[in-house]
């Protein structure tokens, strides 16, 4: 790849997270030796102490470096970043406490340098690595660092990513050439250069000007594919394909020899699968258990206010979803709705209320109307807040549902759902990567997306980032109804 741009970007985080260290470590010697009046355990020179950590650390970035801290999959994902700082940071202290036992040499001056060390260190990574990132954003307002790409291809997919790195002072790349059918390139973008054939593309654009190819589907002539691929190696030029029918690879994918002879790419349906299913369940009884001790004096008050509001209404509001492979469970609910419309489909609420204007409104708004006349004055409190879910912690710890999953399907509505056995392959959940993308702000057809990547990509890691997010979109009211 000949634009330098994310070579240059990991040298500074190689960099800054030394400097992150070595600033960490010795605050954390100040702390201790000058800050405190109780006297340090073994006395050490500020240079002898300064010169065995400049000594350890390289060996401390390069524990970073084979956890994956410097490659470029892990400069846009924060939070995995943020895990990996944590761990990386812990195995470095551990490393340089190993040295000393090793050597019987003595590091720290006293007990609670190493603690103050560790602590400091993540604290410093993490404001740097966030600066850095907020840098590199604003110097792509300025065409700095930004990487020239080629799309070839005319699926939905090629469409989707002209739509989404078309912008190059937010992205980072410069679209500077399509092979394609013009009519495969989105409206707004007029001004992008379309060419019919990679052949006519390299004529008009150098070979030096191309930072990376992206191509998003395969000729039936083989030839042209290799003439790709060459072209691409040929030139130093980065080359990542596409598939399009990327649904097909973003799962728990493996790499096998079929028959101990041909090698075969194994697709699963989700990532959630064996030895996952166990550890999803006990974090759903584990995290699903204290959250619903913790919420029950809550829940216990929520329960007297609806009673005192409507005392011959019902408290709790059941309705039946659809969770794993079609099964129909309860979900529980604190009844928002007033009393004659509990229970209702929104025509027949609508309706007997004497508004059936309002139906098309409702469904046309993704199912959801601004002051719905349905809703009672709690209600609009208990929705807004998100506090008329809280029940469902006990449909978390009973097995209905997961902590994190897909949002659970109205049988009803089943028949809408593209490619719903997929989502129907795990448990549905009481929260999920559609509500912390932005709930409501979010199209009908995004929150569907959105479920089948989380399907197709689980991971125990990808579950505590959701859960942390769900807290902060709750606590903001980010999307709430």
């Amino acid at each position: 790849m000949k634009n330098n741009a994310s070579l240059l970007y990991s040298f500074t985080l190689v960099v800054g997270d030394f400097l992150a260290l070595v600033a960490a470590f010795v605050a954390a010697y100040i702390l201790r030796g000058h800050f405190s009046n109780v006297p340090v355990a073994h006395p050490i020179q500020a240079t002898e102490y300064l010169q065995i950590f400049l000594l350890l650390l390289p060996f401390w970035i390069l524990i970073f470096a084979l956890i994956g801290l410097y490659s470029n999959s892990i400069q846009e994902k924060r939070f995995q970043e943020l895990g990996r700082l944590l761990i990386g940071s812990f195995v470095g202290l551990l490393f340089v406490i190993g040295y000393g036992y090793a050597f019987n040499k003595i590091i720290f001056p006293a007990r609670l340098v190493p603690v103050y060390g560790f602590s400091l260190a993540f604290i410093f990574l993490v404001v740097f690595r966030n600066l850095a990132r907020e840098v590199r954003a604003y110097l792509f307002r300025y065409d700095v660092g930004i990487t020239n790409i080629l799309i070839v291809g005319n699926t939905k997919i090629a469409k989707e990513l002209i739509r989404t790195l078309a912008n190059r002072h937010t992205s980072g790349y410069r679209i500077i050439g399509i092979v394609g059918n013009k009519s495969h390139t989105p409206e707004r973008y007029p001004d992008l250069p379309v060419f019919q054939a990679f052949e006519d593309a390299i004529k008009k654009i150098s070979s030096s000007d191309i930072h990376s190819i992206v191509q998003t589907e395969l000729y039936a002539d083989q030839l042209k594919n290799n003439e790709i691929l060459e072209f691409s190696q040929t030139n130093h030029i980065a080359y990542r394909f596409i598939p399009g029918n990327s649904e097909m690879f973003v799962g728990n994918i493996q790499v096998e020899l079929f028959r101990s002879q041909i090698p075969v790419i194994a697709v699963h349906q989700t990532a959630l699968i064996g030895w996952g299913r166990i550890v999803k369940r006990l974090t759903d009884l584990t995290l699903g258990g204290v959250a619903f001790i913790v919420a029950l004096p809550f829940m216990i008050l929520i329960a007297l206010a609806e009673k005192l509001s409507d005392p011959r209404g019902p408290v709790f509001y059941k309705e039946t979803r659809l969770t794993r492979f079609d099964n129909q469970i309860k979900i529980y609910k604190f009844r928002s709705m007033k009393r004659a419309y509990t229970g209702m489909s929104p025509e027949d609420g609508f309706t007997k209320m004497g508004r059936p204007e309002l139906i098309k409104q409702y469904r046309a708004g993704g199912d959801q109307l601004p002051k719905d006349p349905r809703v009672s004055r709690i209600g609009r409190v208990l929705r807004a807040s998100s506090l008329d879910e809280l029940p469902q912690l006990f449909n978390v710890v009973r097995g209905d549902i997961s902590l994190v999953g897909p949002r659970a399907l109205y049988p009803p509505e089943l028949s809408k759902y593209d490619k719903r056995d997929i989502i129907l392959a795990v448990k549905s959940g009481l929260t999920g990567l559609a509500q912390v993308s932005g709930r409501r702000d979010i199209s009908f057809e995004e929150r569907r997306k959105l479920d089948l990547y989380y399907v197709q990509n689980w991971s125990l890691w990808f579950d505590l980032v959701i859960i942390v997010k769900t807290v902060r979109v709750v606590l903001g009211r980010i999307g709430a109804r």
